[in-house]
């Protein structure tokens, strides 16, 4: 997805069939043009022409989704800030940083939430300490460490 403001000017307003061939890559990012053209009931090179337009439009992405503990990255937490000054300007400084999963402005006891992984505690700890409260305009953070990931839900379905 794009990081640009969402506004009504930018809402995509997708077709059945588009809406379908989405639905298709959710449920497997690796499934054929061909596949997806029998199930939706157009041919290869129109899904091609399709999915391109809709990536291309910042509609979807097909990525890989890892699982960060398999990758040895041990340590998960939600991150809540408050700033003072320009908070798009925190916001892009904190999303600069490779540990930072998710930013999301927020109304609310927090400005900021931001999600974070880490290999451990010790590199959670630099990066609130050395990275994340060094910047400017963070006047204070709030961690809140995962215990366990209970669901995580990333198949929005297109409506």
């Amino acid at each position: 997805m794009t990081n640009a403001p969402r506004t009504a000017a930018r809402t995509a307003h997708l077709d059945d069939v588009s809406k379908a061939i989405v639905e298709q890559l959710q449920d497997d990012g690796r499934r054929s043009y061909a596949d997806i053209g029998k199930a939706v009931g157009l041919s290869e090179a129109a899904v091609r022409q399709r999915v391109q337009k809709l990536t291309d439009a910042g509609v979807m992405q097909v990525v890989a989704v890892t699982d960060p503990t398999q990758l040895g990255l041990l340590r998960q937490a939600m991150v809540g800030i408050r700033a003072t000054g320009d908070t798009t300007a925190v916001a892009d400084a904190l999303a600069a940083l490779a540990e930072v999963d998710s930013v999301v402005l927020t109304a609310g006891s927090f400005d900021i939430l931001v999600e974070v992984v880490c290999q451990d505690d010790d590199q959670l700890v630099e990066l609130l300490n050395g990275r994340i409260r060094a910047i400017p305009g963070v006047v204070s953070t709030e961690t809140f460490l995962y215990l366990t990931l209970h669901k995580q839900h990333i198949k929005w379905r297109a409506r």
